[in-house]
């Protein structure tokens, strides 16, 4: 099997950035990493700028891609945005979403994402017919992360009500949701239970929230994700309302209800974890349940500041996610939790760029099911991000503040390379596959218009 060799000028290793280092890749896996290269060794390929593991989107929406800018206008809340969301998502097909995704995958190669983990719960046609593949929707995004040249976990979801009645049962869905809903999370288990993992792709379970899954079918979802050894993800305390509904029903927090139902540990992750108690941070921590982060779409939702620095005292490890895509930009996540918790806090300095880093690299990609990408280390999947440190927002510090550099100023349009499994997807500030990203995209968003 051939060998490739990458030059990287700088890289992120453990922790620091080290001039001149040789990257060996033998398949898609990193064979060797050699410091101390003053120079590229014949034929091999440079890669200027700093270059990190690539980075984890944890927590996607690619239909949401689709709202941007319309949602913006005028003021509103949670539940008025959702209705829009609802619009878009009733004119999906199996075909549109694919261009959609495609797209939108593409736009996150562009930003230096090499693995997404796409929270999927848009399963059926309209009025909730299943598709004659019932998982059409979800092996249309298999198939757009193959199209885009990026990994993908497709976190499938379980989403079987509208809201909360009691510990059986839940409101019917709406007239929107019955395409999200198999109507039991039996039913879900068996749709799910049809999707396979394959190179690109892995295949998790995540419960939308406790609104939308009945108490009593948790287990269910917790124990088919147990079976697998998959990732869980669920939407946790994102907004206080489902507090306040989750204690009127069941008398506990929203975390609590899924710590009795076996959901916490580990392989779980809840995104938002934003309006928690004191006894749901300990349950999260004590469990070493993830917590994904999503600070661009928490603050354009007016969600509220999630209490990250507790939650990562208390033992949850941090990944951050670009949720709704009202930007796709994994290094502004990880400046944005930094600057939301000093606006919050008065005080600087929460997390070191390493630390930030990690939660964008490693951590993002164990929360995904990928423990094997996320480093620069022999036996890595070979995933690559490069950094320019020569443009208008980089220019200027010295090379071994890079990694202060890449997480507090520079942004996606900073990317040059983007390398997954040893492939180069993105070259130079262009994707390699995908032609005319912005065209796919305005194209694909059109097609959803009324």
């Amino acid at each position: 099997m051939k060998t490739d060799t990458y030059w990287l000028e700088h890289a992120w290793l453990d922790a620091f950035v080290e001039p001149g280092v040789a990257v060996e890749v033998t398949g898609d896996r990193i064979t060797a990493v050699r410091k101390d290269v003053d120079a590229p060794p014949p034929g091999a390929t440079v890669l200027r700028g700093l270059t990190v593991p690539g980075l984890a989107n944890a927590h996607s929406h690619a239909f949401h891609r689709a709202l941007r800018g319309t949602v913006q206008v005028g003021s509103g809340t949670f539940w008025t945005w959702r209705e829009v969301m609802y619009s878009v998502a009733d004119r999906l097909t199996p075909e549109t979403y694919h261009a959609l995704a495609r797209a939108v995958y593409a736009e996150m190669a562009l930003a230096g994402i090499t693995t997404v983990g796409e929270f999927h719960y848009l399963h059926h046609g309209p009025g909730g017919t299943p598709y004659s593949d019932p998982n059409a929707m979800g092996e249309a995004l298999i198939q757009a992360a193959s199209d885009a040249g990026v990994r993908i976990t497709l976190l499938d979801t379980a989403y079987v009500a509208s809201g909360l009645l009691d510990e059986q049962r839940g409101k019917p869905p709406n007239r929107h949701q019955l395409r999200f809903s198999d109507g039991t999370a039996e039913a879900w288990a068996e749709r799910a239970s049809l999707l396979k993992d394959r190179d690109h792709a892995r295949i998790g379970a995540a419960i939308h929230s406790v609104r939308a899954v009945p108490a009593g079918q948790l287990g269910v979802v917790a124990e088919w994700a147990a079976a697998r050894q998959a990732p869980l993800h669920v939407h946790l305390s994102e907004q206080t309302a489902e507090n306040e509904a989750c204690q009127a029903v069941h008398g506990r927090t929203p975390t609590r209800l899924l710590a009795d139902h076996g959901v916490l540990g580990p392989r779980t992750t809840g995104v938002h974890n934003t309006h928690l108690t004191d006894e749901d941070i300990a349950l999260l921590g004590g469990t070493a349940t993830g917590t994904c982060m999503c600070p661009t779409t928490e603050r354009d939702l007016a969600d509220g500041i999630g209490p990250a620095v507790r939650l990562q005292r208390a033992g949850s490890p941090l990944s951050l996610g670009s949720d709704s895509h009202a930007v796709i930009d994994i290094l502004e996540e990880a400046r944005a939790m930094e600057l939301n918790e000093r606006l919050r806090s008065h005080t600087r300095g929460h997390w070191t760029a390493a630390a930030l880093l990690r939660a964008a690299t490693a951590d993002g990609h164990a929360a995904l099911g990928w423990a094997d990408a996320g480093v620069l280390e022999p036996g890595a999947l070979a995933d690559l991000t490069t950094i320019a440190l020569d443009s208008v927002r980089t220019a200027g510090p010295v090379p071994r503040l890079a990694a202060e550099t890449a997480v507090f100023a520079a942004t996606s349009a900073d990317v040059r390379h983007t390398v997954v499994g040893g492939r180069h997807v993105v070259r130079d500030g262009t994707h390699t596959s995908v032609e005319n990203v912005p065209s796919a995209l305005a194209e694909a968003v059109a097609a959803l218009r009324d």
